[in-house]
């Protein structure tokens, strides 16, 4: 799941045959999939036998939201919908279902596993706990200590956080791993160190290839 998101992050068209060739699955599996994450909300465009994409923004009658509006969207509703009170609890699925209905989708009884497995469910909080330390970070050039579950804490330098409907991704490279990608809902720590970097060729988002 995110390493399919890895390759269409870079914004190009991909065929599903060189899809298929690269994770070494059929070309009915691509389609499949791609079928379900355009389901469970994440912008994908495309079509089956010309490629896909995913699009820069999402537009919604009669609204057009940019990326950091829509990142606080999803933030918001995933928040919402762990709090105590239920009736913002129902208030929140209720308009994360009406959010999601006008994404372009084929398949929604199919997508609705991969939905769950793309948003935060029970761990939102930890995603809003991350976010300030993560932004502040790239915006300053500061490396972090970061720690995930089932992992050993890795100094990173980050480089950048991507919202995927309500699934977030921070994008980094360590001298340990090279290019990494973390979902926030993972990562248990996030450490501001004293150390700021700067750009070192082969340590960019330009020079990441998935």
């Amino acid at each position: 799941m995110v390493a399919l998101i890895d390759i269409l992050r870079d914004g190009q068209l991909h065929r599903a045959e060189d899809l298929a060739q690269r994770f070494d699955v059929s070309v009915r599996t691509i389609y499949r999939d791609m079928d379900k994450l355009i389901a469970s909300g994440v912008p994908v465009a495309g079509t089956r036998g010309e490629g896909y994409r995913v699009t820069p923004a999402i537009t919604l009658p009669p609204l057009s939201l940019t990326p950091a509006e829509l990142e606080a969207l999803n933030l918001g509703l995933a928040v919402a919908a762990e709090v105590g009170d239920r009736d913002l609890q129902g208030a929140a699925e209720t308009l994360a279902a009406k959010f999601d209905a006008v994404l372009p989708a084929e398949t929604i009884a199919e997508g609705a596993a991969w939905q769950q497995a793309l948003q935060t469910r029970g761990k939102a909080t930890r995603v809003f706990a991350h976010l300030p330390v993560l932004r502040a970070a790239i915006q300053a050039r500061q490396k972090l200590r970061i720690g995930v579950v089932g992992e050993v804490a890795k100094v990173v330098r980050p480089l950048k956080v991507e919202n995927w409907g309500r699934f977030w991704l921070l994008m980094g490279w360590s001298e340990d791993a090279g290019f990494t990608t973390y979902p926030l809902d993972q990562i248990e720590s996030a450490e501001a160190l004293p150390e700021l970097f700067v750009d070192e060729d082969g340590k960019t988002l330009a020079d990441y290839r998935p």
